[in-house]
């Protein structure tokens, strides 16, 4: 046998570095949408069932979820002040170059997939192996830590009752673990995971309404905000905040407290709010035209949580000045102030949806990830 000058090796290197680095070849049919009269694509295992309207309330679920009722007033108390509603832009703009990348990816491929399969038609598989598996680390991680917080939100409606009863009877002392198992949140996981299971216009149903009601509660809280505002919380001068100072003080007031450096610094907090519209790129061949649907419910998606940060951004930094903002619980504590104590159930109840629809958004992706990635033979089939 012929080494060729000590080559040998060298082509097995070869070869090995283009098995990492090959590319999927997209299906001749991959445009070709077509049903065979039941809602069943002809070139496809996956039933193409879901709307652009599903689909805008998948991401809209996953994108606003709860972060809204948080969020906002953390930003504006601690970085931004009344310019939270610019922060807010500024993070729009930078998200929606994402977005676009989003809606035009999922307008040319249209298999199952999200960022794998685009990283696996566009990169290798060897990034698409990588980018999968992060994906279903992100995806376990949000359902786990939004579970966690559905308990912890249902705690606080019941004067912390869960909590102190568990700390009591079933307290364990390990690091990186919570201080006691957390029952409720397993059992809201296996209760969704039941919900995915009984098929995707089913648990698409569920998430619809999570995100209708949830942005009910939104309209409500600027609408009875409204009603409480006052333009002079946006421009109060510094002799008039108690113990003035720079950040992350009290601020100096006026509508940019801390400076355009916190007008930045609430902008980069803000884009991580934005975060969620990939799932719909998730569901691509379950969508009835994903050609048109999926850039539609992109670009909704964005436009609608921006304008609900906004309005939400907007009330609470007219209806009381930024430094009396409490940054863990903004919306009740606004509400409160002013005397409207009911709106703490109704913000609860938002809330509870809110994380419900966040829940849905994260779980829904999870299983299409690793169903692609197992038709692929990156995973057992």
């Amino acid at each position: 046998m012929e080494c060729r000058g000590g080559f040998v090796n060298g082509d097995h290197q070869v070869r090995f570095v283009k098995r990492l680095t090959r590319l999927k070849i997209q299906d001749q049919d991959d445009g070709d949408n077509s049903d065979d009269g039941n809602g069943q694509d002809s070139k496809s295992s996956l039933k193409r069932c879901l709307s652009t309207f599903d689909l805008t309330a998948l991401g809209i679920g996953s994108t606003l979820g709860a972060g809204i009722y948080v969020i906002t007033g953390q930003v504006a108390r601690q970085s931004a002040g009344p310019s939270v509603v610019i922060a807010f832009a500024i993070a729009a703009f930078a998200s929606a170059l994402a977005a676009l990348c989003y809606a035009e990816f999922g307008s040319r491929i249209t298999k199952t997939g999200s960022a794998y399969v685009y990283s696996y038609v566009t990169v290798g598989e060897f990034m698409a192996f990588i980018i999968g598996w992060n994906l279903i680390l992100e995806y376990t991680i949000s359902v786990a830590s939004v579970a966690r917080a559905w308990s912890a939100n249902l705690d606080s409606l019941v004067n912390y009752a869960m909590s102190k009863y568990f700390s009591k009877h079933l307290s364990w002392h390990t690091t990186g673990l919570a201080p006691y198992p957390d029952f409720l949140a397993f059992a809201v996981v296996i209760l969704f995971t039941i919900i995915l299971c009984l098929g995707v216009k089913a648990s698409s149903t569920m998430n619809n309404i999570f995100t209708v009601t949830n942005l009910m509660v939104i309209t409500f809280v600027f609408s009875c905000g409204m009603f409480y505002t006052d333009i002079h919380n946006w421009n109060i001068s510094n002799s008039s905040i108690p113990h003035p100072g720079p950040y992350p003080a009290q601020g100096y007031g006026g509508f940019t407290p801390y400076g355009i450096s916190g007008l930045l610094t609430g902008a980069a907090t803000c884009f991580y709010a934005y975060v969620g519209f990939d799932s719909i790129c998730s569901t691509s061949e379950e969508v009835r035209n994903p050609q048109r649907s999926i850039p539609i419910s992109i670009i909704l998606t964005l436009v609608i949580c921006f304008l609900a940060y906004s309005a939400v951004s907007l009330v609470i930094t007219l209806m009381v000045p930024y430094y009396m903002i409490d940054p863990k619980a903004p919306l009740p504590q606004v509400f409160a102030l002013h005397g409207v104590k009911v709106a703490r159930y109704i913000i609860a109840a938002g809330a509870t949806c809110g994380l419900s629809a966040s829940i849905m958004g994260a779980a829904f992706p999870l299983p299409r990830i690793i169903f692609a990635m197992s038709r692929d033979g990156l995973l057992f089939k």
